[in-house]
C-alpha cells in the first residue's frame, strides 16, 4: 500500500495540474476484498479533495472473500459500486474454472451488499467453456435475474499464458449460436447492451470512460495508464513495483495507433465513430456497410449494430 501511495501522489500532480476532478475510480485487479477496508483508508484520504461529486467508484470482489463486514466497510469509505467476480451458479462449472466459491455464496455476497446499502451491483458470467450448454446458462441468468443488480458483464474464457488452463485449451468452446442466443436472453430481462460484454439497467461511467478514449490513470503493479498520446506500464513484477512504484515503461502512440484503437473501440460499444476520424475511402466502405444494414448512422455518427461484428467491421473499414 506504500508504493501504491506513492505512484498515486505522483500521477495526482502529472494529471491534475489543471485541478480537474476525478469522475471514476475503480479498485480491481487481484482481489481487493482480501485487502482489510482500512488498509485503503489512506488511498481515500489522499484522494478526497480530487473526487467530482457523485464520482462512481467501483470495487471488484470474490464472493468468498466479500463478507458483511468488507462490504460495510468500503460502503463507509465512499465505494458506491460492487462487482462481483461470480463467473456461473453451477458448482460443476465453478470447480472446472478453479474459483474458489461456491453459488450460494455467490448469492449470499449479492445480498449483503445490498443490506449494506449497495444499489449499483455488476457480476461477472464466463460463458464459452467447455461443458455450457443452453440449459446451463439459461440457469445462470436465471439466477442473476433474481437477484438486486442492475449491471452484468458477460465474458467469453479465453485461454492466456501462465494460467492454469495454458495446457488446456480444450476448456475453451465458443459458439457463436450460443454467444447470440445468451445475448439476447440478458436483453430480454430489459438490460441494455452497451458494450460487446456489458450489459445493465445501469451503464457504468468508468466503463464508458475507456471506449470514448479518455484518459486514465494506472495505479499499482501490472496497471496501465493513458494520457494523451503516451500510454504507461508500472511493473508489473509485483517486488520490483515495491522497489520502484514511480518508474514505468512509456509507449508513444502515434495518430494511426489512436485511429485504430478509437476504430475499435467505437464499434464494439454504444460509443460509435465520427465520421470525420474516417478518410473518404473509409467513409465509402462505412457507406457500404450502411446500405448493408450492419451500421448505423446518426448525427455525423456511425454506429454498430452487432456488435459480435465489430471487429471484422473495423478491420474492414481499415484495409
Amino acid at each position: 500500500m506504500k508504493a501504491l501511495y506513492l505512484q498515486l501522489e505522483e500521477e495526482l500532480k502529472l494529471f491534475h495540474a489543471t485541478n480537474e476532478s476525478i469522475e471514476t475510480l475503480f479498485i480491481g485487479g487481484g482481489t481487493p476484498s482480501t485487502i482489510p477496508p482500512e488498509l485503503y483508508e489512506p488511498i481515500f484520504a489522499l484522494l478526497a479533495s480530487y473526487l467530482a461529486c457523485g464520482c462512481e467508484i467501483t470495487s471488484e470482489a470474490n464472493p468468498n472473500s466479500a463478507t458483511v463486514a468488507w462490504l460495510s466497510g468500503m460502503w463507509n469509505l465512499g465505494v458506491n459500486r460492487i462487482s462481483f467476480g461470480v463467473q456461473s451458479f453451477d458448482d460443476t462449472k465453478l470447480k472446472l474454472l478453479n474459483r474458489a466459491h461456491s453459488s450460494q455464496q455467490a448469492k449470499e455476497a449479492i445480498l449483503n451488499a445490498q443490506k449494506v446499502g449497495f444499489v449499483n451491483i455488476s457480476l461477472d458470467l464466463i460463458y464459452a467453456t467447455f461443458g455450457d450448454t443452453k440449459e446451463l446458462l439459461a440457469h445462470d441468468l436465471k439466477t442473476a435475474f433474481s437477484l438486486p443488480i442492475n449491471h452484468i458483464s458477460a465474458y467469453a474464457l479465453t485461454i492466456e499464458e501462465k494460467t492454469p488452463f495454458e495446457n488446456k485449451p480444450q476448456m475453451s468452446k465458443e459458439s457463436l449460436k450460443l454467444t447470440s442466443w445468451l445475448f439476447k436472453e440478458i436483453t430480454k430481462n430489459e438490460f441494455t447492451q452497451y458494450e460487446i460484454s456489458n450489459f445493465g439497467t445501469y451503464q457504468s461511467s468508468h466503463n464508458l470512460g475507456y471506449w470514448l478514449y479518455e484518459d486514465y490513470m494506472g495505479v499499482g503493479s501490472g496497471a496501465v495508464g493513458k494520457k494523451g498520446n503516451e500510454r504507461y506500464y508500472p511493473h508489473a513484477e509485483i517486488e520490483k513495483y515495491i522497489q520502484n512504484p514511480l518508474e514505468k515503461r512509456v509507449e508513444i502512440l502515434t495518430q494511426e495507433d489512436i485511429k485504430i484503437e478509437q476504430l475499435f473501440l467505437g464499434f464494439r460499444s454504444r460509443v460509435g465513430v465520427k465520421k470525420e476520424l474516417l478518410t473518404k475511402e473509409e467513409q465509402q466502405r462505412a457507406e457500404i456497410l450502411l446500405s448493408e444494414k450492419k451500421l448505423r448512422f446518426e448525427d455525423g455518427i456511425f454506429y454498430n449494430i452487432n456488435y459480435l461484428l465489430a471487429d471484422e467491421i473495423a478491420l474492414y473499414l481499415c484495409s
